[in-house]
């Protein structure tokens, strides 16, 4: 039997996204519109970290630095651990593609990055790898959102957010074989942008977690694309999501969104137990 118990951490003028948590407890999100990457920990209000341009998914290096994909430049830009900014990792063009709205990435234990071009119908998944090989994964996802590995990292699950499915790309010796992993439950109004599957995590039982935009939820898919739980946030633009805490047993999550875009958002801590 699963439980789960919700505590809002932070009320925000902007809407809220880029969840990441730190070695040292810190937690961050952006604000996209707001231009800015905020800090705290769970004790504390927020603070502002870093100034960006609409930044949106971040994840933080090895060396703790942060990487951002700052949607209106169309740029993923690294900032040092203070917060200061250092150099643009791409700018526009990625396997000779151009792209124009970077939303989410995610890295490999081997330093490799995958990362999503945010637009309708020929939306795109890139991999951009610590030798310098780039690669377009898929360039005909109807609005690619977040994404997440698979816990042995050959699996990249894509959220396609206009398809309100979850796609999974199998790599293999011959390239990354597409497929759809589910189909998620729709609003009962039909309408479609009520319905957005946005911000996604793995927990370490291969539970894909996927924050449900305008479905005020995160639906928790098992790694074979069945529905097993459905958690209210009562966010009702839920975005995104990152785990603190990871156990069989109990999970703690930073949960990000709000109630409207440009703002008003929040950021909550949920504390989920099995």
């Amino acid at each position: 039997m699963m439980t789960y118990n919700i505590v809002k951490l932070a009320d925000t003028e902007f809407y809220t996204e880029g969840p990441v948590i730190d070695r040292h407890g810190n937690f961050f999100f952006t604000t996209l519109t707001g231009g800015q990457v905020m800090t705290l920990r769970s004790e504390t209000a927020g603070s502002v970290w870093a100034e960006g341009n609409c930044p949106n998914g971040q994840v933080i290096m090895g060396n703790g630095e942060h990487w951002i994909c700052e949607s209106r430049t169309g740029r993923i830009s690294a900032y040092r651990p203070d917060g200061s900014f250092r150099a643009t990792i791409i700018d526009g063009v990625c396997a000779g593609v151009p792209f124009t709205t970077p939303n989410d990435l995610v890295t490999d234990s081997k330093g490799n990055l995958y990362f999503t071009d945010s637009i309708r119908e020929t939306g795109k998944v890139f991999f951009s790898g610590a030798d310098g090989r780039q690669e377009l994964i898929d360039g005909c996802v109807d609005y690619a959102n977040g994404l997440a590995l698979s816990n042995s990292e050959d699996i990249l699950y894509v959220a396609e957010s206009y398809g309100n499915r979850i796609l999974s790309f199998h790599f293999r010796e011959d390239g990354a074989g597409r497929n759809i992993l589910i189909d998620l439950p729709s609003h009962p109004s039909g309408d479609p942008l009520k319905s957005l599957p946005d911000g996604l995590a793995v927990d370490i039982d291969g539970r894909i977690w996927v924050a449900h935009y305008g479905m005020q939820a995160i639906q928790v898919v098992s790694p074979e694309g069945f529905l097993l739980h459905t958690i209210d946030t009562g966010l009702p633009l839920t975005s995104n999501l990152a785990f603190i805490t990871d156990t069989p047993a109990k999970k703690e999550l930073l949960v990000t969104g709000g109630y409207g875009e440009p703002g008003p958002g929040a950021v909550l801590l949920m504390t989920v137990g099995f």
